[in-house]
């Protein structure tokens, strides 16, 4: 397995985060983390890049423990958070380069990676911007550029399309669902919209803390769209 997430748990304080949560994704396939604002999808992303240490449970990258190797674990991951995180002041090329060093790939090698990155994600024309006068979908294409750069074996996409607009949105599921079928790479994308999920994807669906469902998203929907499946399990979760 690429990524495998065994009985993991997390409590703030009384209140359980997450509660023996446990799923796995193999090599080249694309994961979808569904869940509702508050369902512990923030928590376990980071639990998964070592921002936070679980109470119980273990996880392994490409495997690798994290808990025991998290320094090689972490280098086999690409990460793309939720708020932005890429230094405006610098250019699309600075932002790359950047990155690189910080992964010890330096010089020409650096170069010729950003600049695959940049042919990869369609801003190769945009290498001297500011990354400040981008707009918000060229922004994600270049955290989404930044998070390849050193090849990770599986990719951690926490609710990447938040503020772009439809087309945008639209064009980063689909370039990512092509990563992980033609680049081999394992993808775990969090979400809330089950409009980003197709149904050959993995799912797994998790509140309040718990895995409600997980196996291929057509299966766990049946003949029903995905979205009522998704608000008939919460509800009756939430139900007193």
């Amino acid at each position: 397995m690429s990524l495998a997430v065994t009985d993991l748990s997390y409590a703030f304080g009384r209140r359980k985060a997450l509660d023996h949560v446990s799923f796995a994704v193999e090599p080249g396939r694309f994961c979808a983390l569904l869940g509702p604002n508050g369902a512990g999808k923030s928590t376990l992303y980071n639990l998964l890049t070592r921002l936070y240490v679980p109470d119980a449970g273990s996880i392994r990258v490409a495997g690798q423990d994290l808990a025991r190797h998290p320094r090689r674990a972490l280098a086999r991951m690409g990460v793309v958070f939720q708020g932005q995180t890429l230094d405006l002041d610098l250019t699309v090329m600075q932002n790359l380069r950047y990155f690189a060093a910080l992964q010890g790939i330096a010089g020409r090698e650096a170069t010729r990676r950003a600049e695959v990155a940049m042919d990869r994600l369609g801003i190769a024309d945009r290498r001297r911007d500011r990354a400040r006068d981008l707009n918000g979908g060229h922004r994600r294409r270049l955290e989404l550029a930044r998070a390849l750069l050193h090849d990770p074996a599986v990719l951690l996409m926490d609710e990447p399309t938040v503020g772009l607009d439809a087309a945008a949105r639209a064009a980063l599921v689909a370039h990512v669902h092509d990563l992980a079928a033609t680049g081999g790479l394992t993808v775990l994308w969090a979400t809330h919209l089950t409009d980003e999920i197709a149904p050959g994807d993995d799912l797994v669906i998790l509140h309040r803390g718990r895995v409600l469902r997980r196996g291929k998203a057509g299966e766990i929907a049946g003949t029903r769209p995905l979205e009522q499946t998704f608000l008939d399990l919460t509800a009756a979760e939430s139900a007193p």
